[in-house]
């Protein structure tokens, strides 16, 4: 099998694809030949409308809301282009769905992000590139190359540029212990001091805020998180760090903008002025909020799939 490929295709499923052709205009190519329908049934066909054979396949989907038939596409895809005899398929998945299920919180739970690693292998994915997995561990999964981007370059860019000269002003703030470490990267990427905030979880998208641990007194906070799923943390933490610890304002920053259930309602209510996202997963019309920054994420891929291609190393990316 040729894994170098003759050439390069970007292919797009329907999840994200602005993305893919972000990513194809970055790379000056045209975006791959493909649709996809639905049965009326709801079975999901996939047709490739021009020859794979040979070429160095890229599929960008994020495994974002409808979670499982975005999946379902995805791995068709990959099945049709394997048959097709294509040099070598890599996943792109700018958002990896089920990955907050790494791990058996209790008695007979399964671990579905290993489930997911296996079907997307089986299906006939040579390679993986994503950004920001809920966990890194998950990496350990696939038994394939995976390329983990990280979105905090992105993001500390933006930031640093809003505050030129006056990085003692800000603070960084991670909303929970589980944070702490992409956090305190972040906070060393601009230049800022760093606090957070502990609470305790009572149930499942309900947390407490118990106190905050560091000084954001008189001071600008920058709130960072991975994703943004029903806001409950990154609310409460806001409210947080403004009451208890006497911030003068907050930014919230985050890679993946889940926004599910409640979220667009507490965002609304909530003391944060600016909430920095990445375009990992589209935001429709109707979630959208003044607040919103959206920052693109399809340069970075395109670099990565161009280092992928020439057989360079994606590492120094995310420096």
């Amino acid at each position: 099998m040729n894994f170098n490929g003759k050439d390069i295709k970007i292919f797009s499923g329907s999840s994200n694809k602005d993305v893919a052709q972000g990513i194809a205009g970055c790379l000056g190519l045209p975006l791959g030949k493909s649709n996809c329908c639905t049965f009326s049934d709801g079975e999901i066909a996939v047709s490739l409308n021009e020859s794979v054979r040979g070429s160095d396949c890229f599929i960008v989907q994020s495994t974002c809301t409808p979670v499982n038939d975005n999946l379902m596409e995805m791995l068709i895809m990959i099945d049709a282009m394997k048959r097709a005899s294509a040099g070598r398929i890599t996943a792109v998945m700018p958002y990896f769905g089920y990955a907050r299920q790494d791990r058996k919180a209790k008695a007979r739970d399964p671990i579905s992000a290993k489930l997911c690693a296996d079907i997307i292998t089986a299906a006939g994915a040579d390679r993986i590139l994503t950004m920001d997995l809920h966990a890194n561990q998950i990496q350990g999964f696939f038994n394939i190359p995976v390329d983990h981007l990280i979105g905090a370059p992105i993001l500390a860019a933006h930031m640093r540029e809003k505050m030129g000269t006056n990085a003692d002003d800000y603070v960084v703030v991670s909303p929970d212990l589980g944070s702490v470490t992409r956090a305190r990267n972040f906070a060393a990427k601009i230049g800022c001091g760093l606090a957070i905030i502990d609470k305790r979880r009572q149930k499942a998208n309900v947390s407490e805020v118990m106190n905050i641990i560091g000084d954001a007194k008189g001071k600008r906070v920058i709130l960072v998180d991975d994703m943004i799923d029903t806001a409950g943390t990154l609310c409460n933490a806001a409210e947080a760090i403004i009451e208890k610890g006497g911030a003068v304002d907050v930014t919230a920053c985050a890679t993946h903008a889940v926004l599910s259930g409640p979220a667009i309602d507490r965002i609304k209510k909530s003391p944060i002025k600016e909430v920095v996202l990445l375009d990992t997963v589209p935001i429709p019309e109707d979630k959208m909020l003044d607040k919103f920054t959206i920052l693109p994420v399809a340069p970075v891929f395109a670099e990565a799939i161009e280092r992928i291609y020439s057989d360079k190393p994606v590492s120094p990316i995310n420096s």
